[in-house]
């Protein structure tokens, strides 16, 4: 067998993340889910980086259906459709467009009948994407809501408990908009678990978070919130509970299946694969560190897996910004160079991790790669890594060293895929 070296192992991971990627393109998954068409109007609403693929999906898998109404996606991720209408707004911290992208998809449910249907497309994303703030707040309340959550080292679930909490459309609000018509929910998700309710704030569905686990992450996180938005958490409106409701969830994509697409292309490539989990969560650098600890036991000792191997894992992991400077990078790329930083250079390992979606944080890249010089080159090119991993400035380091990975917006989100290469 040919040996591996750095050009043959960042093919392969390239082939690995984008496998992964194909499993959850909404063309090839979404017709496999329907319903049967209904018997009065079919509308369509949705919100996420992947809600305008799944749109064209949809228009393509119905040709004949009489279908309408508005979906919102980030900027750069709209795709043509001839039924549905589009909107592109902006990610992670929501803008006008937003707003006005709420306001269009609560009109577009009104005064509907029990022969009706409202098709809901929701994807990772859809909590900026669609902003409808709570009664005495504006939407620079809710941005500020957001910048904070952001900055705060908060999961994703503890986020979202949060914004459903500050919302007229998330956490089951816009399900018991469209009441009487039957609203079918299909989704792909980009959180750990699967959990219908955390995909975007869970529009369609009932909410099990309450308002005093939200005050709790509030006082825990010391968010720094406007007046508006305490004196909305102080009056305590609760979102819809199970039996608000009725509920025809179906999952069109997931982490889970993206990792076994991934598995399946390195069994192609003559890897063992391992499959970590899905859900894994926590801080970037520390992920990062203990993942740089597996891959080393893996190279020297063959645990938990014997090489030629590949370690995968999924999930979202979290950077929290300090008060000290902050520049360029996603969780991926700060996952990377907190694994490199340990790995020290190690032989026969290699590594890339992406955002699923193609863009890491609010920057042009899906993630990078690592090879045993990426921190040598980094160095070459005049930057210090690990003061680059203190500032947050991760992606600056690998776009020294020629190691982002661009694929531009790629229409689905099963969240991040990592994968680790031991020869």
């Amino acid at each position: 067998m040919t040996a591996w070296n750095d050009s043959r192992a960042k093919d392969a991971l390239n082939r690995i993340f984008m496998a992964a990627v194909a499993s959850a393109d909404p063309a090839k998954v979404l017709q496999h889910h329907l319903p049967s068409p209904p018997k009065g109007r079919c509308v369509v609403v949705g919100a996420g980086k992947a809600s305008a693929a799944m749109a064209a999906a949809l228009e393509a898998a119905w040709p004949h259906v009489d279908l309408s109404g508005v979906v919102v996606t980030r900027y750069g991720h709209a795709v043509p459709t001839s039924r549905i209408e589009i909107i592109e707004a902006s990610h992670p911290v929501p803008d006008d467009k937003s707003a006005e992208a709420a306001k269009r998809i609560l009109a577009a449910v009104e005064g509907l009948t029990a022969d009706d249907m409202v098709i809901a497309l929701i994807s990772g994303g859809g909590s900026a994407l669609m902003i409808a703030p709570a009664e005495g707040m504006t939407l620079a309340d809710k941005m500020a809501v957001n910048r904070a959550l952001l900055a705060s080292g908060a999961t994703i679930s503890e986020m979202n408990a949060v914004r459903k909490h500050l919302s007229r459309i998330k956490g089951g609000r816009l399900a018991l908009a469209a009441k009487p018509a039957k609203v079918v929910s299909l989704l792909i998700s980009d959180v750990p678990g699967d959990d219908p309710s955390e995909i975007a704030s869970g529009p369609t569905v009932a909410d099990p978070s309450d308002i005093a686990t939200v005050r709790e992450i509030v006082a825990r996180y010391a968010l720094d919130l406007p007046e508006t938005v305490r004196r909305v958490l102080e009056k305590g409106e609760e979102t819809p509970k199970s039996g608000d409701i009725e509920e025809d969830v179906r999952m069109i994509a997931a982490p889970s299946l993206a990792l076994q697409a991934a598995a399946d292309e390195a069994v192609k490539l003559g890897l063992t694969p391992l499959i970590l989990g899905d859900s894994l969560e926590g801080e970037s650098r520390d992920v990062g560190a203990v993942m740089a600890g597996i891959a080393s036991s893996a190279s020297r000792k063959g645990l938990p897996v014997k090489g030629p191997a590949v370690l995968l894992s999924g999930g979202e992991t979290t950077v929290t910004i300090g008060k000290g400077p902050a520049g360029k990078g996603g969780r991926n790329t700060e996952f990377l160079l907190s694994l490199a930083l340990t790995l020290k250079g190690a032989a026969s390992i290699w590594a890339i991790a992406g955002d699923s979606d193609g863009i890491d944080g609010v920057e042009d890249a899906a993630g990078a790669v690592v090879t045993p010089d990426t921190l040598a080159r980094m160095r070459a090119a005049g930057v210090d890594p690990r003061q680059s991993l203190v500032n947050h400035d991760s992606y600056t380091a690998f776009k020294a060293a020629g190691d982002l990975v661009v694929t531009g917006p790629t229409l689905t989100n099963v969240n991040d895929i990592r994968a680790i290469l031991i020869e």
